[in-house]
């Protein structure tokens, strides 16, 4: 019987993250999917954003650039294939539309205790060695880290509550 590829082992493409976010779904939800919010905090250490263009629905796209502390420009295509409000957002990321080595994540949102959510980053790569050389020479794991801590840190300023 041949596997499909929802039904096949995909833990070597993996990138898996999470962290609880001391906030109610519905608002770790709003700071996640609207610009106004996603260019205050979104990325890794020392890292700004620079949106093109952004539109939250499916079929919709979200085109930016991220600028690292050392001067290079990262450019990002997201696609959004799926949104479950407040509950899931699946998309396509590359570096360009068409991007051949674009990759799915998926994101999740669950509620915990009052108060906290788990929001959990899950990418499938394409291939294992294109999840290794994001793995090791674009440090993904940490840098999903880190983008979550500002997530974080970025709903605990109550700006969302504002």
């Amino acid at each position: 019987m041949n596997a499909t590829p929802e039904a096949s082992d995909t833990s070597d493409r993996e990138v898996v993250v999470s962290r609880v976010i001391n906030g109610p779904r519905h608002l770790v939800f709003e700071a996640y999917t609207e610009i106004r919010h996603l260019s205050r905090w979104w990325g890794p250490d020392g890292f700004t954003i620079t949106t093109r263009s952004f539109e939250f629905r499916p079929g919709g796209r979200w085109e930016f650039v991220m600028h690292a502390p050392d001067g290079t420009d990262y450019p990002n295509h997201v696609e959004w294939l799926e949104i479950v409000r407040p509950e899931r957002i699946v998309h396509r990321h590359g570096t360009r539309h068409g991007d051949p080595d674009a990759f799915i994540s998926t994101t999740t949102f669950e509620e915990q205790a009052p108060g906290k959510t788990l929001v959990t980053l899950r990418s499938v790569l394409n291939t294992k060695e294109q999840r290794d050389r994001l793995v090791e020479h674009f440090a993904a794991v940490e840098g999903a880290q880190q983008t979550l801590d500002h997530l974080a840190s970025y709903v605990a300023t109550g700006a969302l509550r504002a």
